[in-house]
């Protein structure tokens, strides 16, 4: 059973079975999918969940909760910007904190 206390770095949970259900399913890839979304917003000037989901090729529903718990965890950041999803409705525009174009870049 998923630890509710383990979030953000874990995947969290409603108090509901199916809930619970669904973060322990996606407990065993969740830091995984948090890594390649990462590195996918790292190397960008700011994507929406639905664009990182895109260039992974997967789905939305499994890299939202993802940001989120990125966000948590000060890996990334609301830019303040919006773009319109694939809804048609405005979605954050995910911001990397540390771009990968400045890791090991020489002053």
């Amino acid at each position: 059973m998923t630890d509710l206390f383990s979030y953000p770095s874990g995947p969290g949970a409603q108090a509901t079975d199916t809930s619970r259900a669904a973060a322990d399913a996606v407990a065993p890839t969740a830091g995984m999918l948090r890594d390649r979304a990462l590195g996918i917003v790292e190397r960008s000037n700011g994507l929406t969940a639905d664009e990182v989901a895109g260039r992974l090729g997967l789905s939305i529903l499994s890299i939202r909760p993802r940001l989120t718990e990125l966000a948590r965890l000060g890996k990334v950041r609301d830019s303040g910007s919006r773009r319109k999803n694939v809804s048609g409705r405005f979605a954050i525009v995910w911001a990397p904190v540390h771009p990968a174009r400045l890791k090991g870049q020489r002053r």
